[in-house]
């Protein structure tokens, strides 16, 4: 890594550690389940690059819905970016939209963290869950 550079992992890396690091201004994302919880739960607006399946309707959501990403590309596996379209949506990401988005990405996380401590919503649905369970056996 070049100092002022950044950084290309290839390979498994340990993706919640990094996005929980205060270097992280953006991810770039495939727009996978598992990366978007990731991501929302550090805070971090993202770059919705879907490749397959899922992802499509997962960037959909992150860039329409909860307003916590730009879509990168709109292809898919094999697909390469426009240059100037993705210099365009670079430039919106480090401009008053990123910013924006940025504040909307650090507010999703402290409600998500909300939701997961005891008397939140996906803490309760999850007790709900258990019991349902206990009482099937």
């Amino acid at each position: 890594m070049a100092a002022g550079r950044g950084m290309v992992v290839r390979g498994w890396a340990p993706q919640v550690a990094a996005l929980r690091h205060a270097a992280v201004g953006w991810f770039v994302t495939h727009c996978g389940w598992n990366s978007v919880l990731e991501a929302v739960a550090a805070g971090v607006p993202m770059l919705a690059w879907p490749m397959s399946a899922d992802q499509f309707v997962n960037a959909r959501l992150l860039v329409d819905e909860a307003r916590v990403a730009v879509r990168a590309c709109a292809g898919g596996v094999g697909v390469a970016p426009d240059a100037g379209e993705l210099a365009a949506v670079l430039a919106d990401a480090v401009g008053e939209k990123g910013r924006g988005m940025a504040q909307r990405a650090r507010e999703l996380a402290k409600e998500a963290a909300r939701a997961v401590k005891e008397g939140g919503s996906s803490y309760a649905d999850l007790e709900d869950l258990v019991q349902e369970i206990r009482e099937l056996c």
